[in-house]
């Protein structure tokens, strides 16, 4: 699996989050990718990379939403659509805590992820909120 789709299953699940109970999300996960291994065949490499991606972004949330809260005071994490927020924190999360990841490339992943799954303004606003991040 390419890191791109890796990147796609981070976010669907991190999508979760906002749906769910941190005590539901251990299902949600499990469900998940029992999901995904329907569809089609999923290494242990990429289950391993995909689930441990996302729970060190959630051990982080906290400190991803007040970067993104002082990145963008006008809109704050409880005013975003759900979708760029969870694109907002994956982003973040790459750009501040992920040595593999280059900015640009963290950046125009979002971006990317934004267009297919957010709304119209979504690349946009993703962009520049995290062109702000990018700047501190």
């Amino acid at each position: 699996m390419k890191r791109r789709e890796q990147r796609e299953q981070i976010f669907a699940l991190l999508f979760r989050v906002e749906f769910n109970t941190p005590e539901e999300m251990d299902e949600q996960v499990s469900m998940y990718v029992d999901e995904m291994k329907e569809v089609e065949p999923l290494s242990e490499k990429d289950e391993e990379y995909i689930i441990g991606k996302y729970k060190k972004i959630l051990e982080r949330i906290e400190e991803i939403d007040g970067i993104l809260n002082e990145a963008s005071k006008t809109w704050k994490t409880s005013r975003r659509s759900r979708v760029d927020l969870t694109v907002l924190r994956l982003a973040v999360y790459e750009m501040k805590f992920d040595e593999d990841i280059p900015e640009k490339v963290a950046i125009n992943e979002a971006v990317e992820l934004a267009k297919k799954y957010g709304g119209d303004e979504s690349p946009a606003f993703v962009n520049g909120v995290l062109a702000h991040v990018a700047g501190k």
